[in-house]
């Protein structure tokens, strides 16, 4: 496969990735809903993602043993980062919870400017500001000071600060196949998720009628959205730019706050929506020297 086919498909892949993550919180909250509150749920969904994989990282355990450490933990890391990210729809609202995440591509940058030694142009220098400022907006929408409020809120924004952390070593580190990587991914998941959930929530007392139903839709939701998902967007982050991957899945913000408006009755305040739409306008602009620096 040629180089400009593999990124389109890699683009392909992670476009759709966020579109089904957009959903991703119904799952999350059900089983808060059924009895496994807090960051358990999230700990079910990886346990069974860890399980599904289990066999394919047998079968490639010799890629794994011959990678690099920091391969491991930058894929390791970015599982830890979609945990918190995954536990914070519990404790906050979802188009906020999606919106923090989205910074992600200020983060990319800044951490290929500075400790990558990465160029960066202008335009990336105004998605900076812009990032910044719309989050300023979002989260002083209620006139207090512009910072996280909730544990979910700033789950997230340590999540997509992880996140971004862990794109850029998987770009420059890993070679390891996408379902090895995937296992690695919810490895680091589901040991961010135990370690969390103790203290966000007691452990869980759920009837014993309703435990096929969880274990089902656990392993349905790890099968889909840690399993499948996950293996294309190990395969893709490879190929692409950090901040390119943050960008195409900006889908999931658009299908996120539509679903939480009709399933959960979530709106945003009118400051809200200008601060998130200035968000996604800074990664925006990530892509933009991107493409106007490819040699013709």
């Amino acid at each position: 496969m040629q180089n400009d086919q593999r990124t389109l498909l890699a683009s392909a892949i992670v476009l759709i990735t966020g579109g089904l993550w957009g959903f991703y919180w119904l799952p999350v909250r059900t089983l808060g809903d059924m009895g496994l509150p807090g960051a358990w749920g999230t700990v079910a969904i990886t346990v069974a993602t860890v399980i599904l994989l289990l066999p394919f990282a047998i079968r490639e355990r010799q890629q794994l043993a011959q990678a690099s450490p920091i391969a491991l933990i930058s894929i390791a890391m970015g599982g830890a980062a979609f945990a918190l990210y995954s536990i914070g729809f519990i404790y906050g609202r979802v188009a906020i919870i999606i919106l923090l995440w989205f910074l992600s591509p200020v983060w990319s940058t800044l951490i290929g400017r500075y400790l990558m030694g990465w160029p960066t142009p202008r335009l990336r220098i105004v998605a900076i500001v812009l990032g910044l400022t719309g989050l300023a907006l979002m989260l002083g929408a209620g006139g207090g000071l512009p910072l996280p409020r909730g544990a979910g809120e700033w789950m997230s924004l340590i999540a997509g600060i992880l996140w971004s952390f862990s794109t850029t070593g998987m770009r420059t580190r890993s070679d390891i196949a996408a379902l090895p990587s995937a296992f690695v991914f919810a490895v680091g998941a589901a040991m961010t998720a135990l370690a969390l959930a103790p203290f966000l929530e007691p452990a869980p007392t759920f009837p014993t009628h309703h435990a096929m139903s969880i274990a089902g839709l656990a392993f349905l939701t790890g099968g889909l959205w840690w399993g499948l998902t996950l293996v294309g967007l190990m395969w893709a982050t490879v190929r692409l730019e950090p901040a390119r991957v943050s960008i195409l899945l900006m889908t999931e913000v658009l299908i996120g706050a539509v679903s939480a408006a009709i399933f959960a009755n979530e709106t945003l305040h009118s400051i809200e929506v200008v601060g998130g739409i200035i968000v996604l306008l800074a990664g925006l602009l990530e892509v933009l020297p991107v493409r106007g620096n490819r040699p013709a």
